[in-house]
């Protein structure tokens, strides 16, 4: 027997803390050799591109595969331009125990991931928190990064100043002071931990504005070798860490162009998250050093995160119930 979540099932399960523990322990796991998460295949369909990301866990008793379709298209449409079901099956039996939407737990374990990041790399007095971008992954990430660090004040530049203001309304509760910030250089110049959160296609963000003791999440680029959001001089200066080498290499465009225009040599792509997790002292070496996070998101994330989902489901009796084979 298999479960079925829905989008609506997912938010009324999910446990955002619960979500940052598993997602911290997954790239640990990832280090030591106890979970796998392969670089995934990119299969040209129509206008667009499928991503089948793969992950075990042995941990999680689980393996699963979610399908991120990526279809830029789909804007011009008013849909969404990446859609995602993720497939959970037993590690002992290889049933299939569950299908998930993906789309509210791409974006709460991305800001997890980001926040756990932030935790192993930012310096530990900071405060202020800039966002580049100011949709959902905004409102989860600023959600994430406050509980990890004392953040008293968030910067925010985005191409609307109305998207500012919803953005404000939606994390109302927090004991926040949201500051409209009127450029990318404006958030760079002043937050002592950066997000960038929007889908270039050309950098948004140069290394020439970054300053000493500054981290950076680089967050928002679709996994394609033609967009990013850094600048290769600002790839090559930082201290760089990545959730998966095999990953960057293959779809991230911050870090493929970056090593195409000679400011970041491949072998210099060496730094995992979980490395950074089981031996902190890989990370941030002194107040001054400049750390960047490059997320492109892996599967493994996506499979930790399902395995709280449906276990939580099970307890509860929530989702539907089918029976896939006998």
């Amino acid at each position: 027997m298999a479960i079925v979540l829905t989008h609506s099932d997912v938010a009324d399960l999910i446990d955002r803390r619960a979500v940052y523990d598993a997602v911290e322990q997954a790239h640990a796991d990832l280090s030591t050799g106890a979970a796998a998460n392969p670089a995934p295949a990119v299969l040209p369909i129509g206008a667009g591109t499928v991503l089948p990301m793969a992950a075990t866990s042995v941990r999680a008793r689980s393996s699963a595969v979610k399908l991120l379709s990526d279809m830029p298209a789909n804007r011009e449409i008013g849909l969404p331009a990446q859609r995602s079901t993720i497939l959970l099956a037993s590690a002992e039996t290889g049933e299939c125990e569950a299908l998930l939407d993906g789309r509210l737990i791409t974006a709460i374990r991305t800001a997890a991931t980001s926040a756990v990041a932030t935790a192993h790399l930012a310096r530990d007095s900071s405060t202020s928190l800039g966002l580049i971008g100011a949709g959902a992954l905004a409102v989860e990430h600023t959600r994430a990064i406050a509980r990890i660090r004392p953040i008293g004040k968030v910067f925010v530049w985005s191409r609307s100043a109305a998207t500012v203001d919803r953005f404000g309304q939606l994390i109302d509760d927090l004991d926040v002071e949201v500051v409209y910030a009127e450029s990318p250089r404006d958030v760079v110049s002043t937050a002592d931990i950066v997000c960038t959160l929007t889908p270039s296609l050309d950098p948004i963000v140069q290394g020439a504005w970054f300053r000493p003791g500054l981290h950076l999440n680089a967050v928002g680029a679709p996994p394609r070798a033609d967009h990013r959001e850094i600048d290769g001089a600002g790839m090559g200066s930082a201290r760089l860490v990545v959730d998966s080498r095999a990953t960057a290499l293959a779809k991230s465009g911050d870090v493929l162009m970056a090593i195409g225009e000679g400011h970041l040599g491949a072998a210099a792509v060496d730094l995992e998250l979980g490395d950074v997790i089981v031996d902190r002292g890989l990370g941030r070496r002194t107040d001054q050093d400049i750390t960047l996070f490059n997320s492109v998101g892996i599967g493994l994330q996506d499979l930790v995160t399902a395995r709280l989902l449906v276990d939580s489901a099970a307890e509860r009796g929530v989702g539907t119930v089918v029976e896939m084979s006998r």
